[in-house]
């Protein structure tokens, strides 16, 4: 399989693209006025200590404070600062204190109406390691499965962080590397660290003490592999930083980058934009003429599956079990291109067939292997549906890009103009026995004025002859089809 990492930068904002075979799986949105701090150090301090919660609030200059939780609570890193106990075991109260200094690092962006997730175990990523101080443990990616080479690489690393203080977990990229290889890691985020430390004590409180590379230089250190075959750039300054930087940490990547000046802007040349479109739709066709409905709310993400125009050519239960196949590997595709994550419920069409069960369980898990986001499935519930976690670390697709629509809030649907103009009525109604008005004057939207003098005309009739009033009816452009106003005169 081959991989294409496309990099378009504009002035104000990042994208990452990762394609697969010709065919977009991955997308990353980071906007200057608004970047992500996942990975971010901070020097936070406590606002509010919450007992019942086992929690507390940290101020880390954020327009919401972080949410520190006490399982989060390894240690503190902090010079001078006592050794925290282990969260797990004791209070809140006893590891925190109002106003007190810690140093925390954010492991969940601010989601919604949510303040970033924080933890005191900080971890600083590399190109193969990620140091965890004063841990002194050694751990390696559970992605790497030849269980020789994990133990290569984890005798190695102990080997060469023997008397540091430092814990480290091999990440995935490490497969194959060479001794050498991880000794300049390790040295360099060594380094990294002693300078973190240094410069702690001369901060302000809500400083930042460790701010993580920003977008294109992050994918080249976490996404890029042995099966990416080329980074396409297509700002020159971009591209000049990133062969600096895989030349110092990725080397065998540097000849594998290029610049790309092209008139034709480099997400069209993948029809990306259009799939990007496509991705903020509920609905998602299958080839074969099914289709996916996919939701999104504040508890979870469900997705419906349907045959659609798929008719099959055998049986119903063969029609059913092939669309469920081919729902499953575009659903572990749009997990990855939505950025889904949190609690997601699969509604396949239900079958009959036991073993048919099976095989679209291990085809989303198999299409689920090359996610870069940790996830679990359950398995299937007593009422047929898939029931799976993903890890969430920052915004869906969605919410990078869109806001909730101004005139349904959010809901998605509207009040028909029949259901606006019986409260219209019911207003107008309230309002002459409160008022000594002559006539009543109605703004609502086009939509619902053409009913109420089309269709509801006669009902008007009756309610100025009720009332004693006349009633007439404006126009309002800008209305929105739920909004009216009912103006006594």
């Amino acid at each position: 399989m081959s991989e294409e990492i496309l990099i378009n930068i504009t002035p104000r904002e990042a994208r990452v693209a990762m394609v697969e075979n010709g065919v977009l799986q991955e997308v990353w949105i980071e906007r200057s006025a608004r970047r992500g701090l996942v990975g971010n150090i901070y020097k936070g301090r406590v606002s509010r200590v919450l007992p019942g919660m086992q929690a507390a609030f940290v101020d880390i200059g954020l327009e919401r404070a972080a949410f520190l939780h006490a399982s989060d609570i390894v240690t503190s890193p902090m010079p001078g600062e006592e050794v925290l106990a282990e969260g797990k075991k004791s209070e809140i109260t006893d590891l925190l204190r109002d106003g007190q200094e810690v140093l925390v690092q954010v492991v969940k962006d601010p989601l919604g109406s949510k303040g970033a997730r924080l933890t005191t175990h900080i971890s600083i990523p590399s190109r193969y390691l990620v140091l965890m101080p004063g841990m002194g443990t050694v751990g390696v990616s559970q992605r790497i499965e030849n269980e020789q080479e994990r133990q290569r690489l984890k005798e190695m690393t102990a080997a060469l962080a023997a008397g540091d203080g430092g814990g480290y977990i091999v990440r995935t990229a490490a497969e194959g590397a060479t001794e050498d290889a991880l000794r300049a890691d390790m040295e360099f985020l060594c380094r990294l660290w002693e300078s973190i430390r240094e410069r702690i004590p001369s901060l302000p409180t809500g400083a930042v003490v460790h701010e993580d590379l920003p977008l294109a230089l992050r994918t080249l250190r976490d996404l890029t592999g042995s099966a990416v075959e080329k980074v396409r750039i297509d700002s020159r300054e971009t591209h000049r930083r990133a062969v600096e930087f895989a030349e110092k940490f990725i080397p065998e990547l540097s000849q594998r980058m290029e610049y790309y000046p092209g008139e034709r802007p480099i997400f069209d040349l993948y029809s990306i934009e259009d799939e990007i479109q496509k991705a903020l739709e509920r609905k998602v066709q299958l080839k074969s003429g099914g289709y996916l409905i996919i939701d999104q709310t504040e508890a979870m993400t469900t997705i419906d599956v349907n045959t659609g125009s798929f008719v099959g050519h055998r049986n119903l239960e063969e029609t059913i079990f092939k669309t469920n196949l081919e729902a499953a590997q575009s659903i572990a595709r749009q997990l990855r291109l939505r950025n889904l994550g949190g609690i997601i419920i699969l509604d396949f069409i239900d079958m009959t067939e036991e073993e048919h069960k099976r095989q679209v369980l291990r085809a989303l898990e198999k299409s689920l292997a090359r996610d870069h986001a940790k996830c679990y499935i359950s398995g299937v519930s007593a009422l047929g549906l898939v029931e799976m976690t993903r890890k969430r670390t920052r915004e869906s697709l969605a919410h990078v890009l869109c806001q909730p629509c101004p005139a349904c809030g959010g809901r998605g649907i509207l009040k028909t103009p029949e259901t606006i103009s019986y409260e219209i009525f019911r207003e107008i109604l309230r309002e002459a026995r409160q008022f000594d008005a002559k006539q009543f004057l109605v703004l609502a939207s086009q939509e619902v004025v053409d009913l109420l003098l089309e269709d509801e005309s006669a009902s008007v009739a009756e309610l100025e002859s009720f009332i004693g009033k006349p009633i007439k009816f404006q126009v309002e452009s800008l209305y929105s089809q739920e909004q009216y106003d009912v103006v006594p005169m």
